[in-house]
């Protein structure tokens, strides 16, 4: 006996008594376990999930992959690491615990001590890991959690000291001078891979037009425009484009110089004195803005050609300050102008800039208006609104800043990166190409910030010139002359790493490590070798890597983390780091909008968990094209859990009450010579889907595999078991209701199993009820047994087709049904059906008694004329031949009205050219169209070359067996009110006409078998019976049912 089963099932209370369970009978632990002493294995990297907040919604959907791969995998017999990473280094950590501490800048936490915050970034990092586990186990994530990496780990570290040592050797790793994007409230640079992914924001600011008079002219301007203001005290050229024509024209009792096409951004009258192009304007000496600043004094400034600058806004001039932009140092470097560097870390403005010295970038454009006010400089001021790049992680508005930064060279790695990439399978396929885009474009990594909590990157600058990388601890250990005492037994962080000097290899000087931490993105590039113990242990490493399989979110890693391991991968072994890549996009609300805790619409993962139920939110993950953006709420899961879940729910409710009824106990091997053809019909579409699931799995097409299981359930549910109930129902446990239980057994156990790396909550509910009483210890979950093998034997091809041009036709038969208001119930006399030329009508014998029982009908009539069911007509395609033939569009009609109707058809079907004369006007087919009518006495439905008519006329015993069939409707339905156990036996009363009457007498024994009655009566029921009055055909019936 199986445990019953309501079919009214809490989703959410199911996963959490199976939660429970599995804790109780430490089944993750058997699982990680199972495949230990597996001759195969499946390599899968952790890509660390940040250590810093709680888990939302859009990390389950990619925690749900990584699960449902490892599980698959684990159901196939793999031996696996399970081992989950956590990335625990770097800004996001040290600005959340800044906000915790109510601090405000670096000066902040250096006042604090760096020692006491670098240990609440780590405490704040494990105290977030187990939440993110506990969270993780919540949604059926299986991971060895007690091994799980992190990145802020000794050996993780020491691997990227390994890596940059490589670099170094190689002559990779310099320092340089450049113009960065900076934050100044967190006081570091961010690199080009920070600001393309997520580093931009509509931002409205106020732009300036400013006139640069020219050197010994009175009243000559060049007019240009800048969106930052801050940056004109460091001016020192102008750009133009040497194609591009400008106009000098008289203003405001002024000369100005501007693009001819940007004359619209003059305010009031002007007169156009000269037309030049920008070439002529080249080399052109003007006076500059702030000549009273120290840092201006001696600076020459002119006008120098630059081919990017565009007449489409602005003015067609633009300032330059290489001290203050990425695109002007570049111009700096090639036109050797003076660099002006204004502001420091903070965003504070250095000495030498006079009155601005000390002012702050955020709040400085005032001032610097009423100074070009005063100055006569000022033109105009214009809010503009723009995508400019914000700090990712405090939301600050970045800065351009002048800065020494420590870089890894991409000049040679580029295309050996790019070789590699080439030899990984990228899902989706698109993967590849932007992976390759972005390197092609990509500058030098940049992998320094100037912070605190992170990599310590180990390098040693001396005085003289010469730097030297630590590639180990050990080799820190042999060279250090001072402080490796203070050091011993920390991590190698800040403070405590610089303590440590080394001597310089070159003039002996002591040397201290660079103040500089890393960039974050170099802990978790080094995962595939820190992870497998690759400086300790090679044979480990080799035993594991590549990695078969890695799968986040594409829109950023494609520049962060893939491009770590594979710089980091080709760089250390010049192979690729991982064979399979598997990306998804991005989680937006139900209504395609970001999702944003501002707005209201940020889901989190408990609340998820508890409304919705974890196997819905992993089922509508996993069936989501990953190409694509997700819309995600808690609609959508509520429409998986009514569509899908309850449809399987109501299957399994309905085997359990059934079986349970007839004592039915499952066999392993039952009598396939037992099968009736629709059972072997869905068993063959059963091996048939574990073939294309399993394809699907090994292909990492998961969104194809669940939509396929989800196709099967709703064959089973809507053919196999709504066309077999009666097998189920009958009281006789004969060798065709024992098959029908073996079938719908092995249905759905094995489809469970094909679910459960999907849903693994409701799948090991069912196995539990269905499979564990009879099932060996080894087997206890369902979690431990093995991912089903198709039998090819079992799969029938003809019967399938067969099977599925029975549903279509039904369907369509349906349709013709309800075009006429004769409702299922009613029996008809015929069916005619026309087929596609492609479907062999040989197979419709075989599924002929299914489409009579589905359509309600009595035979089934095969047609190869569509005018059995059809009268065709002829009528002008007007759309065609009014153009051509407009005038003459009314005699045309009269003549076709008068003409040989089927010789027009036959010439249309003709598969030769044809010429169709009418008014002595030669016509083409295009010029026709042919209407089909409905010949009276049918209803027809057409789809997919398909025609299915039905008889519409009904005879009197047809009528009467409807009215039968309405009757056994209703007492089913008192049964149901009456709450009859599904095999009581009742009495039936009624009262109606004479009709019905003689209707009940025709067919009373068939009224009784549908009903479980034992007497049918004639009479007005009494208080004793449930009962009911019902119009059935045009007769008003009373009916009442009691149990016997």
């Amino acid at each position: 006996m199986f445990r019953p089963v309501s079919s009214q099932v809490d989703f959410v209370s199911l996963e959490k008594e199976i939660l429970e369970w599995w804790k109780k009978h430490d089944i993750a632990k058997k699982y990680l376990n199972k495949n230990a002493e597996s001759e195969k294995r499946f390599s899968f990297i952790d890509g660390p999930i940040t250590a810093n907040n709680p888990m939302g919604v859009h990390h389950a959907w990619g925690r749900t992959y990584k699960d449902l791969f490892q599980r698959y995998k684990t159901m196939s017999g793999y031996r696996q690491r399970y081992q989950n990473g956590f990335d625990g280094q770097g800004l996001w950590i040290e600005v959340e615990v800044e906000k915790e501490l109510g601090f405000r800048s670096k000066k902040d936490i250096e006042q604090y001590g760096i020692d006491r915050f670098v240990e609440l970034c780590k405490e704040r990092v494990r105290k977030f890991s187990q939440i993110i586990t506990d969270q993780s186990v919540r949604l059926g994530y299986w991971m060895d959690w007690d091994n799980s990496y992190h990145t802020m780990s000794d050996t993780n570290n020491y691997t990227i000291w390994h890596f940059l040592k490589t670099c170094h050797n190689k002559g990779w790793l310099y320092e340089g001078t450049d113009v960065m994007p900076w934050c100044p409230r967190c006081g570091t640079g961010l690199s080009q891979h920070e600001i393309v992914t997520e580093g931009y924001k509509e931002v409205t600011h106020e732009s300036v037009y400013v006139a640069f008079r020219l050197s010994n002219e009175i009243n000559t301007y060049f007019l240009a425009w800048t969106t930052t203001p801050w940056t004109l005290s460091s001016n020192v050229s102008l750009a133009v484009n040497p194609t591009i024509t400008y106009v000098l024209v008289s203003h405001q009792n002024r000369h100005l110089y501007l693009a001819k096409n940007l004359l619209k951004v003059l305010e009031g009258p002007y007169e156009i004195l000269q037309e030049v192009t920008g070439e002529n304007l080249v080399g052109i000496e003007y006076e500059g803005l702030f000549t009273d600043l120290a840092v201006q004094k001696d600076v020459g400034h002119e006008v120098i050609p630059w081919n990017d600058v565009s007449d489409e806004e602005g003015t067609g001039i633009v300032h330059i300050a290489p001290g203050a932009g990425e695109e002007d140092f570049a111009l700096g470097k090639e036109f050797s102008l003076n660099v002006i560097a204004p502001l420091d870390e903070s965003g504070d403005f250095v000495e030498g800039f006079g009155w601005l010295t000390g002012q702050n970038v955020a709040n400085v454009n005032p001032s610097i208006f009423q100074y070009l006010q005063d100055t006569e400089r000022m033109y105009k001021v214009e809010t503009y609104t723009h995508r400019y790049p914000v700090c990712w992680r405090c939301d600050t508005e970045l800065v351009f800043r002048l800065v020494n930064e420590w870089f890894i060279s991409m000049q040679d790695l580029r295309l050996m990166i790019a070789e590699v990439t080439k030899k990984i399978n990228w899902i989706p396929e698109f993967g590849l190409k932007r992976e390759l885009d972005w390197l092609q474009n990509m500058d030098d990594w940049m992998i320094s910030k100037k912070r605190y909590w992170g990599l310590a990157l180990p390098i040693y600058k001396c005085s003289c010139g010469n730097f030297e990388v630590m590639g180990s601890k050990d080799e820190l250990a042999s060279r250090a002359i001072e402080g490796l005492a203070d050091f011993e037994g920390h991590t190698p962080h800040r403070p405590w790493i610089d303590s440590v000097k080394i001597a310089c290899s070159d003039c002996g000087l002591p040397v201290d490590r660079i103040s500089d931490v890393g960039n974050p993105w170099l802990d978790a590039g080094i995962a595939p070798f820190s992870t497998l113990d690759y400086t300790i242990d090679k044979d480990h490493w080799q035993d594991w890597f590549p990695a078969d399989w890695i799968s986040e979110s594409f829109p950023g890693q494609f520049r962060n983390w893939f491009y770590s391991l594979l710089t980091m991968s080709t760089v250390l072994e010049n192979t690729e780091p991982f064979q399979n890549v598997f990306s998804y996009a991005l989680m937006r609300d139900e209504h395609g909008e970001e999702m944003h805790k501002s707005k209201g619409n940020a889901i989190w993962f408990e609340d998820a968990a508890e409304t919705m139920g974890v196997d819905a939110m992993r089922w509508v993950f996993t069936r989501h094209n990953p190409a694509v953006n997700l819309n995600f709420g808690a609609n959508i899961t509520d429409e998986i859990n009514r569509q899908f879940f309850l449809t399987l729910w109501n299957i399994y409710s309905f085997f359990v009450t059934y079986a349970n009824i007839d004592e039915f106990e499952p066999n392993a091997h039952f009598d396939q010579n037992n099968l009736t053809e629709i059972d072997r019909w869905i068993l063959s579409e059963l091996n048939d889907l574990i073939s294309e699931v399993t394809l699907n799995f090994d292909r990492y097409q998961s969104a194809e595999a669940a939509r396929k299981i989800e196709t099967f359930v709703e064959l089973l549910s809507n053919w196999y078991v709504r066309r077999s109930r009666r097998r189920f129902w009958k009281n006789e446990n004969d060798t065709e209701k024992g098959a029908a239980y073996d079938t719908l057994y092995a249905c759905l156990v094995t489809v469970c199993k094909l679910m459960a790396p999907i849903a693994p909550f409701i799948t090991e509910t069912i196995y539990q009820n269905l499979v564990m009483p009879y099932a060996s210890e080894e087997h206890q979950s369902i979690h431990l047994t093995s991912f089903p093998i198709s039998d090819p034997n079992m799969i029938d091809r003809d019967l399938s087709e067969a099977t599925r041009m029975a549903m279509q036709i039904s369907s369509l038969g349906r349709a013709s049904r309800s075009k006429t208001g004769i409702r299922v119930r009613q029996p008809l006399a015929a069916v005619t059906v026309l087929l596609p030329q492609t479907v062999n009508p040989d197979l419709l014998s075989s599924v002929e008694q299914q489409i009579l029982e589905e359509l309600n009908v009595k035979k089934v009539v095969l047609i190869n004329d569509p005018a059995i069911l059809y009268d065709l007509r002829v009528q002008l395609n007007t759309q065609t031949v009014g153009p051509k033939h407009g005038r003459h569009l009314p005699e045309l009609q009269a003549s076709l009205a008068n003409a040989d109707q089927d010789d027009i058809i036959e010439k249309l079907y003709s598969s030769d050219p044809v010429t169709i004369t009418l008014s002595n006007i030669s016509l083409t087919p295009e010029d026709f169209l042919i209407q089909r009518i409905e010949r009276e006495g049918y209803s027809v439905s057409e789809e997919s070359d398909y025609l299915v008519g039905i008889s519409t006329n009904i005879p009197t015993l047809l009528y009467q067996e409807g009215l039968i069939r309405d009757l056994v409707h209703h007492v089913q339905g008192l049964r149901r009110t009456a709450n009859f156990g599904i095999s009581d036996h009742i009495s039936i009363r009624y009262e109606a006409n004479e009709n019905i009457r003689d209707t009940v007498a025709l067919f009373e024994h068939y009224l009784q078998i549908e009903t479980l009655a034992d007497l049918i009566e004639f009479q007005q029921p009494d208080d004793t019976f449930t009962q009911d009055t019902f119009k059935i055909g045009d007769a008003s019936v009373t009916i009442g049912v009691k149990q016997n």
